[in-house]
């Protein structure tokens, strides 16, 4: 019994929680440049996660009765170089879904892990593309609107929902593939202190933006996000930004957090979406 339990503490926290649900491939038979690859199991370091030849989504879908029709894609940070599951993956899709809102954790491919021969833009933009075209190609089994999916991300993270939001396109309808026939454009964005920000543009007709970032955070962040709100100001898109003067990179979000501002960032994010009109 002593042994089992210590094999127990010994998994991450999100493997512990009988409630996770299972992960969905986003190509059925690898993903392009990793299709000899994707039998390779990932590896689980604490509540990260390296590894990943097969990339995903984990689904986070509230019962019909209680859905909003809302749906995020979530980009977990992790410098590129591993996945932090944890307080920026599983535990604010279970929010999400508590709350009505459809979540989907994305697991993508790393360019910066020791040995990776991907790379940002061919590779983990690639599944964070896929990502919004298989959500929204199964909007109806999982009882969502298909103009409101938006994509979420937090650090390297941020990153991929910043690019995805500046390149996408609408599909190609005649694709022998039904998920390519799909658009990739999300709906909406929201940043969390993303890195890389002097690469982000702006223009006009891109999805509205959510911007939360801590004022202690490194300058590309910190400032950075105030620069990137006034891109989105000039070509009349939508933004709203909030930086939190007591913190830094990496707050996330923890279900046992102390109470603070920068703590109750989700709360914030959906009355943005509602004030937007995309979240009844």
């Amino acid at each position: 019994m002593k042994s089992i339990l210590l094999a127990a503490l010994s998994l991450p926290a999100f493997a512990l929680a009988a409630e996770t649900p299972a992960a969905l491939p986003l190509w059925p038979k690898g993903a392009p440049g990793s299709e000899s690859r994707s039998s390779e199991p990932e590896k689980a370091e604490g509540s990260n996660v390296v590894n990943i030849h097969n990339p995903s989504i984990t689904p986070f879908v509230p019962a019909a009765g209680k859905s909003t029709g809302t749906a995020v894609i979530i980009c977990p940070g992790g410098g590129h170089s591993k996945l932090c599951l944890g307080h920026e993956g599983y535990a604010l899709a279970e929010w999400f879904r508590d709350h009505g809102i459809a979540a989907f954790v994305l697991k993508y491919r790393l360019a910066r892990e020791k040995g990776s021969t991907y790379t940002i833009q061919d590779h983990a933009m690639a599944d964070a593309r896929r990502a919004i075209r298989t959500v929204r190609s199964r909007a109806a089994e999982w009882h969502l609107k298909t103009d409101r999916l938006g994509i979420l991300g937090f650090s390297a993270g941020g990153e991929l929902a910043a690019f995805a939001a500046m390149k996408n396109d609408p599909g190609q309808k005649d694709a022998t593939d039904p998920i390519e026939q799909h658009s990739s454009r999300p709906d909406f964005q929201a940043l969390i202190y993303p890195g890389t920000s002097g690469l982000f543009s702006a223009e006009k007709g891109m999805p509205p933006l959510f911007i939360a970032a801590g004022y202690s955070d490194r300058p590309d962040i910190a400032e950075g996000m105030a620069t990137l709100y006034l891109k989105y100001k000039a070509a009349g898109v939508k933004a709203e930004l909030h930086i939190y003067a007591n913190a830094g990179h990496g707050f996330g979000y923890r279900p046992d957090a102390k109470p603070s501002a920068a703590a109750k960032w989700p709360e914030r994010f959906t009355e943005w979406l509602t004030d937007s009109g995309l979240l009844k």
